[in-house]
């Protein structure tokens, strides 16, 4: 059994997962799950005084690495692909108390990024309350007739974050003014007028909005109460 292409760099422990049974050529203990090549005879992990490493499986990028950080005795675990013809990395072996303290690390990043998330969240949360209000206002500008809780809830659902919305869009962020009349006409569509009934019955998009296009304008009109145009 020979190691052509294990990925290890010279000079690294490299320890073999085994694909059949073997017993160590030292001690005659056996099946061995995990080998180490001497001279081409495989040992046990207590043989090639290994044994007192534990393992971690690869997945976990930032733990494989601190783990190795904290450990004196590190060691790469491989198993051959037969398919690809070629070892492959499965983990390492590390000192027991190293993994611990890099599961230590981890855990207070992992919180430390918690926090951060939330913080994140908070301020998010924050920015989008404000920029609702400058939407709805900026509506209640353009039509002073629409009554404010419409307003507001106009504002929220066009500009919820992640929406995709025209609220969210460059022209939406920018308070331009086509983007907050987009957001009541779209708003005023689908609650004022059939026109949601008139997609469910099958009706063409732009025919049904032919048809409710009417009672749209008689609903802007109605909300211009000072004479403000709708551009």
């Amino acid at each position: 059994m020979a190691l052509p292409s294990t990925p290890h760099s010279p000079g690294r422990l490299v320890v073999i997962q085994a694909l059949k049974p073997k017993r160590c050529s030292a001690c005659r203990g056996g099946p061995l799950s995990l080998l180490v090549l001497e001279d081409g005879a495989p040992r046990c992990l207590d043989c090639a005084d290994l044994g007192h490493l534990v393992f971690l499986p690869r997945g976990d990028t930032a733990l494989t690495r601190r783990s190795r950080e904290e450990s004196g005795l590190s060691v790469v675990v491989v198993r051959f692909n037969r398919r690809k013809s070629r070892y492959e990395r499965q983990g390492v072996l590390v000192e027991e108390p190293a993994l611990a303290r890099a599961e230590a690390r981890c855990l207070a990043d992992a919180e430390a990024r918690r926090r951060r998330r939330a913080r994140d969240a908070r301020r998010r949360a924050v920015e989008d309350e404000h920029f609702a209000a400058a939407f709805a206002a900026e509506i209640l500008r353009l039509f002073p007739g629409c009554p404010a809780d419409r307003a507001r809830a106009i504002a929220a659902h066009a500009s919820a974050r992640g929406s995709g919305r025209v609220g969210r869009s460059a022209a939406g962020r920018a308070l331009s003014e086509g983007a907050v009349i987009s957001a009541v006409v779209a708003a005023v569509r689908h609650v004022d007028t059939p026109y949601d009934q008139l997609l469910m019955r099958g009706v063409a998009r732009y025919e049904a909005r032919r048809r409710i296009a009417q009672a749209v304008e008689s609903v802007l009109w109605s909300w211009q109460a000072t004479g403000t145009g709708v551009g």
